[in-house]
């Protein structure tokens, strides 16, 4: 009888054919079927990202936000007047200036192009980062590497930004930082996920998520403690942290043991299977492994995202789905990355707001969970849309804070919901040749939306929370409608290459068959 698993025999001689198992089964085989310390370590660590990577993303909602202020006793003075209508005797700040930028640098009166540009630099940085080292990851630097150089360049910036002299240097620094922040999430989840077995690659990814949502959580823990101190202090107390921890990734995680077989650096993806391999498993990786392994070549396509997207654009319908489902998650990214920053302009306490906007993330995940499995996808997003379009609006036009805060909960936790489930209809719209970096367009399109977020946010805070809440409710009821264009896909077989995709694409407009997406 042939062995099962030939690449790992010591003394059994080879197939005649030198049909050798799949990377994947080899390395599931040498990991083990159950999780290991040093697994579990490794990946909880490379998860560790999204903590420092949300910090970063939601910074802006404490260091950019207008301070309370009182009239000096002054009979000109009137709280329901525009502050730049005043005069400048009249009123003050109730905080030292240095507590935000708007006050240290007399941002107050400036336009909301001004005073949302740097929130809007940082995502349009997100932007241009995605595309520039969307291929670092597969091809020159790996999963490792390109984590520690996102981690490094976004946290360095952060200290930088403590020492920001005026506005345009601020922008400029939140701009470089959002650069080199884009790779972050997916470097970790890529990473995180290809260090352990099969079997634990889902509990592994939602660790990434609660990360996010733990470093989202701790903004307002670290504003309230610095509050009436310098916003310098916040972007200090949470970039240094990052700075050793990307040090600590790169000298205690191991590189992607997939990523190593496949650039030919086979005797790496040797060491690096003993260092993480289940306990039982490591006598089995001898000498005959490594000799083997020199000879065993997989065949691989690698698609980077300039690639991925020639293919995309020479289908019709690949081009459309593409299309559309950018448009949709460009409306949830808007509300996603935009509501947070505005929750100064609600008459709600700014610390609490954002604690229990963090906090909603977690039923969200859940919920997505209990979700996906239950409904079809385009009946979710659709669902999910309006519901938080509608509350997005409402919750400025009614004055009950508690009803307030309750209308602007549900509408970002529909978000959240409905960002989780854009992504998974993504994974199961594009054939697997093309997935990746269809996905990574769509994320492309969330992150535009939290570019224009911020001077929307400025403009609301200056005229009235419609131009906000109102236009970031409009534009996901708008965008949530086009899903109704695109194919369900629950409970339906995903494809692999662009002609099976094509081949149920044409079928089923044939004869309302069946497809795979």
């Amino acid at each position: 009888m042939t062995d099962p698993n030939p690449l790992l025999s010591q003394t059994d001689q080879e197939p005649k054919h030198h049909q050798y198992p799949s990377l994947d089964d080899t390395i599931e085989h040498c990991i083990g079927e159950y999780l290991g310390w040093t697994q579990l370590l490794q990946a909880t660590l490379v998860s560790f990202a999204w903590f420092f990577d949300a910090q970063q993303v939601f910074i802006s909602v404490f260091t950019d936000a207008e301070p309370k202020w009182s009239c000096n006793n002054n009979t000109q003075c009137n709280k329901n007047i525009n502050l730049c209508h005043l005069p400048k005797d009249s009123w003050s700040w109730d905080f030292p200036k240095t507590t935000s930028i708007i006050s240290e640098w007399s941002l107050e009166c400036a336009g909301s192009v001004i005073t949302g540009l740097p929130a809007s630099s940082f995502f349009f940085g997100c932007l241009v980062g995605g595309f520039v080292l969307a291929t670092l990851a597969d091809s020159s630097l790996g999963r490792k590497k390109t984590l520690v150089l996102s981690s490094l360049v976004m946290s360095l910036t952060g200290v930088l930004t403590a020492v920001s002299s005026n506005i345009w240097v601020y922008v400029m620094l939140r701009f470089i930082s959002g650069f080199g922040r884009a790779t972050v999430g997916t470097c970790s989840l890529v990473l995180a996920t290809e260090l352990v077995g099969r079997k634990w690659r889902g509990n592994i990814g939602i660790v990434g998520f609660v990360c996010f949502t733990l470093g989202f959580l701790s903004l307002p823990f670290f504003a309230f403690l610095l509050e009436g101190s310098s916003w310098r202090l916040i972007y200090l107390w949470t970039s240094i942290p990052s700075v050793f921890y990307s040090f600590l990734v790169y000298f205690f995680v191991r590189e992607s043991p997939r990523w190593l077989f496949v650039k030919g650096k086979k005797e790496e993806f040797a060491e690096t299977l003993i260092s993480i391999a289940a306990p039982n498993n490591r006598s089995s990786l001898t000498q005959s492994f490594f000799s083997r392994c020199t000879e065993w070549e997989e065949v691989t396509h690698e698609t980077d995202i300039y690639s991925a997207m020639r293919i995309l654009l020479m289908k019709k319908w690949a081009s459309r789905r593409l299309a559309v489902v950018m448009v949709v998650g460009f409306g949830v990214g808007l509300i996603y990355y935009g509501m947070p920053l505005g929750l100064g302009n609600l008459s709600l306490d700014l610390y609490l707001s954002v604690t229990l906007n963090a906090l909603s993330e977690f039923p969200a995940s859940i919920f997505t969970y209990l979700l996906i499995g239950k409904l079809d996808r385009k009946v979710s997003v659709l669902g999910l849309c309006l519901l938080s379009g509608i509350c997005s609006v409402a919750c400025v036009l009614v004055r009950w804070k508690g009803v307030q805060i309750g209308l602007e909960l549900v509408s970002f936790f529909s978000a959240c919901t409905a960002f989780d489930v854009v992504l998974i209809f993504t994974l199961e719209l594009f054939p697997t040749c093309v997935r990746n970096s269809a996905v990574s367009m769509v994320r492309q399109a969330l992150v535009l939306g939290g570019v224009l977020g911020p001077v929307l946010v400025a403009a609301g805070r200056r005229r009235n929370g419609l131009l906000s809440y109102g236009v970031f409710g409009v534009t996901i009821l708008v965008c949530g409608m086009f899903v109704v264009f695109l194919p369900e896909t629950r409970r339906r077989k995903l494809c692999d290459t662009m002609e099976d995709e094509e081949e149920k694409v044409t079928a089923s407009n044939n004869n309302n068959g069946v497809y795979c997406a």
